[in-house]
């Protein structure tokens, strides 16, 4: 199997999709509710994936996270070997994923140079209005 072939693909939505359920349904009180799983990649061969994880919060609910889940990766693979059909059940590596943060940030600098740009602007066509007319006709 081809790493971007579309059966490559289907197992890895379902791998993301199935062990969301699992991480949200485990009762390790290290593990965030606010948890995402943001990506699954699994290997052509099934023997690995990798699970990218997001957290909403801070850094260190990120590490108690992350040592949480892998503390319970034994069970979450158990789990996703009972509820995806696989010939191999896949080893799991759990790896931080800080892509919605970064956006997050993305996007409130643009909104700060955007609201700045306005600003300027509006000082601008007041700046230009209010200008005396120093042209004097005779």
């Amino acid at each position: 199997m081809r790493k971007n072939s579309v059966k490559n693909t289907r197992i890895n939505a379902e791998v993301m999709r199935e062990l969301s359920v699992a991480i949200r349904d485990l009762k390790d009180p290290r593990i965030s509710p606010m948890v995402s799983v943001t990506g699954a990649d699994v290997t052509p061969d099934l023997q690995y994936c990798r699970v990218y994880i997001s957290v909403l919060g801070s850094e260190e609910s990120l590490k108690k996270t992350m040592e949480g889940l892998k503390a319970a990766s034994g069970f979450l693979r158990r789990e996703l070997a009972q509820t995806v059909n696989l010939r191999h059940t896949p080893e799991l590596q759990f790896i931080e994923d800080h892509s919605i943060e970064y956006g997050a940030h993305m996007e409130e600098l643009i909104s700060r140079v955007a609201k700045e740009d306005a600003e300027k602007h509006v000082d601008q066509e007041e700046a230009s209005v209010q200008e005396p007319d120093t042209t004097e006709e005779v």
